[in-house]
């Protein structure tokens, strides 16, 4: 055989091998990207999985996978994983006919957050590179990063307190001996409570009041506002990370305690950015998850001024509570709110950011 026909022979072969990998290249392939778990905690790992399957009789001999993914979800540095400026996460795969890859991948979770991975780029061709396709599919793989969890000791001094007076007004309350009045019956209340010689006086069901001192309702506001003058843009928000760990430290001392706790802010959620954070005094695992889920996914951008923010808290806001601000800042029109919450039977406490010291302490 003359050059020339292997010459033209070998441009064929080639020129129909492209053809076959630029047609069906990337049919019969399924990708699949999740997380080993739903949420973490801030500083902890997590794992990430990769799963690529050829259902064809087609060899690919190369695939290329491409994704954008945060960079404070820090991946462990493997051969088959390439990394470009932190953001862009590219793996290679090459798949015999009828075979599947899965490959795990160790994240560190260096910041609060809801991290999504929407899409993921395919491209595959034959194996002289004479031909390239890519295709775009979608994935939903999601992790949530709770915030931090501080110690009790290393909270800020009125959180602290903030903490020691309520457990301790729980403590004196939880007094079967101690009555606050009569009222009527409520759904959940324990029989034991139901007072007889009330009830067969008026002939309705009553039972004696312990609810202001037995069972404290706490709520925690958290200022996202980092002065009063603040336009739309956060410009501190290490502050502001720090007081969404103080609000979820506090937050789960309280519920380990049996205490109904709450959350709100001037901030907004992931998917709504209209509407601030509320979320009403309750007890037990699951109001714990709750809160976390919500500071994970909240967004350090404000829905509101914090001062409209409150004014609406203190309409809605009918129980006597236990109230705990968490601000970076004080102000004259801030502390009229407070006295306005006072002045309808909650008790308040201010924790201000901007006076807390390195050491958890907070300045006079």
């Amino acid at each position: 055989m003359s050059l020339g026909w292997f010459l033209i022979i070998l441009a064929l072969v080639l020129a129909l091998q492209s053809l076959i990998y630029g047609r069906w290249g990337l049919s019969g392939l399924s990708y699949r990207r999740w997380f080993s778990t739903d949420a973490v905690f801030e500083g902890e790992e997590a794992e990430m999985v990769e799963q690529i399957k050829n259902r064809k009789l087609l060899p690919l001999p190369w695939l290329r996978i491409e994704a954008r993914i945060h960079p404070s979800l820090r991946f462990s540095r493997a051969a088959d994983l390439n990394i470009k400026h932190d953001e862009f996460h590219t793996s290679i795969f090459s798949l015999m006919p009828y075979t599947g890859i899965t490959r795990r991948h160790r994240v560190l979770c260096m910041k609060r957050g809801c991290y999504r991975l929407r899409t993921v780029a395919l491209t595959c061709g034959d194996a002289f590179g004479l031909k390239e396709i890519t295709r775009d599919i979608r994935v939903d793989a999601q992790l949530l990063v709770y915030p931090r969890l501080i110690p009790a000791d290393q909270l800020p001094f009125p959180c602290r307190s903030f903490l020691g007076d309520v457990t301790v007004k729980r403590w004196i309350i939880d007094d079967p001996f101690y009555l606050a009045g009569i009222r009527e019956y409520r759904p959940g209340d324990p029989l034991n409570r139901i007072s007889w010689k009330a009830t067969a006086r008026i002939n309705r069901l009553l039972v004696n009041d312990c609810e202001r001192t037995a069972d404290p309702r706490v709520m925690i506001y958290l200022n996202i506002d980092i002065d009063e003058g603040m336009w739309n843009a956060v410009t501190d928000t290490e502050l502001v990370e720090k007081g969404i760990s103080y609000s979820a430290s506090l937050a789960a001392l309280l519920l380990e305690e049996g205490i109904p706790t709450g959350f709100g802010s001037n901030a907004h959620l992931i998917d709504d950015e209209k509407s601030p954070v509320s979320i009403a005094p309750a007890a037990g695992r699951d109001q714990l998850g709750l809160l976390l889920e919500t500071m994970a996914l909240m967004e350090i951008e404000r829905s509101m001024t914090f001062h409209t923010f409150l004014s609406g808290e203190i309409e809605t806001r009918t129980d006597p509570s236990d109230i705990l601000i968490i601000t970076a800042y004080t102000s004259d029109r801030m502390m009229e709110q407070v006295k306005r919450l006072e002045q309808k039977g909650h008790s308040v406490q201010v924790c201000d950011l901007g006076l807390v010291n390195p050491g958890g302490e907070q300045a006079v």
